[in-house]
């Protein structure tokens, strides 16, 4: 099971990562985000920012349906996210070894070309605490 601490361990660990100041968690590389805390919007009140959820970018919308359909306890989206490469994920029911896995893939699809090979030089994530 993942939560919050695990994301932000893992997304920092990669390189040229930058946090944004948030009530929640929000990674972004080169000025683009690819994993932050889901901004519940709920009629009538502010929104509420879920650590235990995060938005996840996932490149493409047949990815995105392939990890909707083929895990739905996991995954899920909303209508705000309509026609957008994102994915929520609900981390208690990740482990800490695919969290790491999606995280990085985001990253990748995040980073320019110019970074990417960068990756190759980050210290060994899979020794993160799990």
């Amino acid at each position: 099971m993942a939560d919050a601490d695990d994301v932000r361990q893992l997304a920092v660990a990669l390189p040229h990562v930058v946090e944004i100041d948030s009530d929640g968690f929000d990674f972004r590389v080169a000025d683009k985000g690819f994993v932050w805390s889901y901004p519940e919007r709920r009629a009538g009140t502010s929104r509420l920012i879920r650590t235990d959820i995060a938005v996840l970018y996932v490149g493409d919308e047949a990815e995105k349906q392939a990890l909707l359909l083929g895990e739905p306890e996991v995954f899920f989206t909303t209508p705000a996210y309509d026609g957008l490469p994102l994915v929520m994920l609900r981390l208690t029911q990740v482990s800490v070894d695919r969290l790491r896995e999606l995280i990085t893939d985001a990253w990748r699809m995040r980073a320019p070309d110019s970074l990417v090979g960068d990756l190759d030089l980050a210290p060994d994530l899979s020794r993160a605490d799990q």
